[in-house]
């Protein structure tokens, strides 16, 4: 099992002695005593970081200060902020569930420089140590070629130490100095404080800060050019992610897998019991990075002891734990046996990043589960237990297959960013890190910070989920005009605009996802949107009965048949769920509130304006990193990484700081020079340890492929063998393509409707294979992404490749039968469940979006919807809309990306009011003017507190609501004990029209509205 995880015998390194320029040599420690470090700075750096370069370090620092002077006509890559953002196919609700950082295209790389310090005068640690460098040729072993770096006293050897602090999140999104979350993001050189690398004197007078102040006049520091041999060629990725790996950290370790599997159970099935539930919330993986950093220190505490053996650990892996003062085992009993086994290795970045990938890979709550609630609770067919553990196995494990075989496209080139990652990496940073510095005056420690606004969110939220619900749906206008249709209309929560955005329910304010980490750009293109569709299009369509849609709600999550109620689709089916044309034709056509019709026409909109927008403003920056990764797959990989050292002096001390340098450049292009010949740091930090061989992937694929058509042919779904190949084929081919855009914009292109579409004009009239098909297509291209972007934070943090798959593979499964018996227990035995009278809000609003859009494109199909003639023929002209409009704006801002014109992202603006229904405008409203608080005033005015502690704020607000409605509804609801609890705060807003979705023309008894004929 240990091999098979990558966890076998390591190679020694200790025999190999290094060869110093001028015939001297030294042996080299083993590779498991010390950790496995690269530094590098440009010429530039080296001046500022040190003054005692020798008289031959002036000639190299003076070419490579040539080397990174600006030329004109050359651009940088666009830094113009784009949004990632949780399809609502998906049901996880959450933007900013990746915070992205930048807040404006002025925030780039030319306006972050390093700063130089104080010098501390006297030794550094560097100074102190006895340099052990391994510099070895041979090639019978993989691991021997390479380049290790150690010391005596590295200042960053955390096998020990990272278990023995008292960590606190200082600055978790940043901070005055080493900790700030923006400057990791875009700084423009190698921090060595947020690197984790001290190249010459890692005390903190000499630490390197980032200046946001300084502008462009050390834009020559924003990209290294020629070879940037020893980091990555972005400055971004160099600001959070360090050029170094300790492989004597621990990562395979029972701590590790209990606390993975723990939040993997809990994280899925939590989310998966709050998706059926209005209003809801969704947790994301940044709660589980948060959470889980005290509970690993915690378990040191229990389980760690002063005289416990020694232990050594190569690639993550335990290779002895022992010691001469140890008794023979046969004397040890097997309560120490258990607790030294439990006791494995120390709390560290690296197993820490594995429980975080463990909860990114099960939090959000498998697709195929909607799947099974449309056919239990609206279709009513049931096929059993098996049918559904065979489906969203099938489904969920299909995308590591995709993931795995484009690996050396999509994860392995360094152009291959992923800037999502990088949040992540630079939390791990400053999660292990011993910090508190004041903000602005407040001087408690995050941790303390999160488990008081914790503590609060879960007290406070029993006023409006249990005793005083008016406090949610606080639609306080309408309670004194109750009958007012209008006024409903206007200012409803439940099935009115929200146009009085006041609520007190943090589930209401967050559905869509937390404002507090959604940059305050995007929250204004929204809101623009939300106003200009929402609010104005929507009142002026409805009120002039446009496509009949007054005699419907104006907000509804359902569709309608022409005598005003909700949709019977049971009246259209044959007794094989299958299309009936006549019994259609007798029944009525289906009919969308005006909301509904606005929502699909922006959806088409933002998939247009998506790729529009990204080829009009990052078309180049796409194309060039295209080439160059092209250019790094082809390659053959460079040779080891062999560093020049300089001779030492006596007392062991370098003689120049400048101990690994660049070789000069032969080229001017940054994006296409020298390095794209040769792999960077993280890819050759990555050789040392065994790679997954591409046949586990295939493997996974075909078996899971196999599995599905199994569950196409054998169960009545309706869809043939081929068209499950059809589904994958459409994920597969369209798969590099997005992969590629979402690794360098951050933004997903969806092609949720793109396989509605096709299954519906392919296999028309069959709405069971058209959510399966759905299934197939969508949720195994979206979750392989998922498992790309994992395999580069995995890259980026050194996690051997194979426990990663081995980690990633075992959550899935478990996480994936967990959501299954909760999803059962659920339908089985909460009351109404699915249904407007179900207890608590568990009506499943967003399976009845996507049972509603299986009727649209599976029962009647697109031809009678979009076709010519048909009722809703003109959406389709919002593709074309959503492709020109970001052409427009581009060329009004002349392609400036500092131009006020390129905050407007048509995409954000388009793909987010998707959500609407089953969200309202309420849920949009309070969201945009609690970012605005946040994201611009309090970032603006006190940015410091905004820093350190407005992202444990989020997590603190919605973790806490997420605990409250769990203690209320199973410590509470469920049992009964407030079954007779009524009073004027739990009934007033459900009195009027707003909760009844009154229509604005009601139809004559007996009578139909809708075209005279078919």
């Amino acid at each position: 099992m240990a091999n098979a995880a990558g966890c076998g015998p390591s190679s020694s390194f200790a025999s190999s002695p290094v060869h110093l320029p001028g015939g001297t040599s030294c042996d080299c420690l083993p590779a498991s005593a010390g950790s496995y470090e690269l530094h590098a700075l440009s010429g530039k750096a080296r001046n500022i970081a040190t003054s005692e370069t020798r008289s031959d370090d002036a000639v190299d620092s003076s070419a490579h200060r040539s080397e990174n002077l600006p030329r004109s006509g050359e651009k940088a890559m666009s830094r113009v902020p784009l949004l990632v953002r949780s399809s609502p196919a998906q049901g996880t609700g959450s933007y900013g569930g990746l915070p992205i950082l930048s807040s404006s295209p002025d925030d780039s790389d030319e306006h972050h420089v390093i700063k130089n310090s104080h010098k501390r005068k006297g030794k550094s640690r560097l100074a102190n140590s006895e340099p052990s460098l391994l510099l070895h040729h041979g090639h019978d072993d993989p691991t021997s070629s390479e380049s290790i770096i150690t010391g005596a006293t590295r200042s960053r050897r955390r096998t020990r130490d990272a278990g023995r602090s008292r960590t606190t999140l200082d600055v978790a999104s940043g901070g005055p100095e080493e900790c700030r979350f923006e400057a990791r993001f875009n700084a423009s050189g190698l921090d060595p404080s947020t690197a984790g690398a001290p190249l010459f004197d890692s005390s903190p007078s000499s630490s390197s800060t980032l200046d946001e102040d300084e502008a462009s006049d050390e834009s020559d520091l924003h990209d290294m050019k020629g070879n940037p041999a020893d980091n990555s060629p972005y400055a971004q990725v160099r600001a959070s992610v360090a050029a170094t790996d300790d492989i004597s950290l621990s990562i395979d370790t029972p701590r590790m897998w209990f606390l993975s599997i723990l939040f993997s159970i809990a994280g899925s099935s939590t989310n998966l019991f709050f998706s059926l539930r209005y209003p809801s919330v969704s947790l994301t993986p940044i709660i589980a990075l948060l959470l889980v950093h005290p509970l690993g220190l915690f378990w040191d505490q229990i389980f760690k002891r002063h005289d416990d053996p020694e232990e050594t650990f190569v690639d993550g892996c335990v290779q002895n734990a022992s010691s001469p003062s140890q008794l023979s085992p046969a004397k040890v009993s097997w309560k120490r046996r258990l607790r030294l086994w439990l006791a494995q290795g120390r709390w560290n970045e690296k197993e820490h990043c594995c429980v975080y990938v463990s909860s990114n890979v099960s939090f959000g709550f498998a697709f195929a589960t909607d799947v099974i609630v449309e056919q239990v609770k609206f279709y009513r067919q049931d096929l059993g237990i098996l049918y559904q553990i065979l489906l969203i196995l099938s489904t969920q494990i299909l995308g590591y297959s995709l993931a795995g075989i484009t690996r050396r496209y999509l994860v392995r080139p360094s152009g291959m960013i992923w800037p999502s990652t990088l949040v992540s990496t630079a939390m791990f940073t400053a999660l292990h890190k011993d910090e508190n510095k004041p903000a602005d005056g407040w001087t408690i420690a995050p941790r303390k910070f999160f488990v008081r606004i914790f503590l609060g969110s879960v007290t406070f939220y029993f006023l409006p989920g249990l005793l005083f619900p008016a406090l949610s749906y606080f639609s306080v206008i309408t309670w004194f005009a109750p009958k007012s249709v209008i006024v409903a209309n206007l200012f409803g929560i439940s099935s009115g605009l929200g146009l009085f955005p006041v609520t007190f329910d943090w589930a209401q304010i967050a559905y869509i996802g937390s404002p507090l980490i959604t940059p305050f750009w995007a929250a204004m293109n929204i809101l623009g949107g939300l106003v200009g569709v929402m609010w104005i299009a929507a009142p002026i369509m409805y009120y002039k009965n446009v496509l009949y849609s007054s005699y419907m709600p104006i907000l509804s999550s359902a569709v309608w048949d022409n005598r005003g109620k909700p949709y019977d689709v049971s009246k259209i089916l044959t007794e094989n769920f299958l299309f009936d044309e006549e019994a259609y034709k007798q029944y009525s056509r289906v009919y969308l509130p005006i909301t509904y019709v606005l929502s699909y026409a922006l959806q088409f909109a933002g998939l247009t304006a998506l790729l529009s927008h990204t080829g009009v403003w990052y078309g180049k920056d796409i194309w060039r990193q295209w080439r160059r990764s092209w250019v790094e797959i082809r390659k053959e990989a460079a040779s080891d990484y062999e560093p020049l050292v300089n001779t030492s002096e006596g007392n062991g001390r370098p003689a120049s700081p400048a101990m690994l340098r660049h070789r000069p450049s032969t080229t001017s292009e940054p994006e296409l020079g020298d390095f794209l010949s040769a792999e960077d740091v993280h890819n050759r930090l990555m050789r040392r340890y065994d790679d997954v061989p591409i046949t586990w992937y295939v493997l996974t694929g075909v078996s899971m492929a196999a599995v599905g058509m199994f569950v196409v042919e054998y169960y009545p779904v309706y869809l043939p063998w081929y068209g499950l190949l059809l589904a994958l084929g459409i994920g597969a081919v369209l798969f590099i393509p997005i992969g590629i855009v979402m690794a360098i914009t951050n933004q997903q292109s969806s092609i949720y409707l793109i396989c509605q579409l096709i299954c519906g004009v392919v296999f028309p009239g069959r709405p069971v294979a058209n959510m399966v098909f759905t299934t197939f297509g969508y949720i195994s291209a979206t979750q392989g992404l998922k498992f790309a972007s994992d395999l580069k934070l995995g890259h980026y943090m050194k996690i051997p490749p194979r426990i990663l798959f081995k980690l990633q593979l075992s959550v899935t499964i478990i996480s994936s039968l967990t959501q299954i018996g909760v999803l059962n227990w659920m339908l089985n035995f909460i009351p109404g469940i699915c249904t407007p009278q179900a207890i608590n809000g568990f009506n499943c609003p967003i399976a009845r979006v996507h049972f509603n859009g299986s009727i649209l494109w599976g029962v009647v199909g697109p031809g009678k919807f979009f076709g010519p003639g048909a009722l809703y023929q003109h959406l389709v002209w919002a593709f074309p809309v959503g492709a020109i409009a970001p052409v427009i704006v581009w060329y009004m801002a002349r392609g400036s990306r500092k131009s006020i014109l390129s905050k407007v992202n048509f995409a954000v603006v388009f793909g987010s009011l998707s959500w609407i229904p089953p969200a309202t405008g309420l849920n949009f409203s309070v969201w945009a003017i609690v970012c605005y608080l946040f994201n611009y005033e309090v970032r603006n005015r006190r940015n410091a507190w905004w820093k350190k502690y407005n992202m444990m704020l989020s997590a603190a607000l919605d973790s806490g609501l997420a605990f409250g409605v769990v203690v209320i509804f199973f410590g509470i609801v469920y049992p009964g004990w407030m079954s007779g609890f009524t009073w004027w705060g739990t009934e007033v807003y459900k009195q009027g029209c707003d909760w009844q979705a009154c229509p604005y023309k009601e139809v004559p008894k007996g009578e139909t509205f809708g075209p005279p004929s078919w």
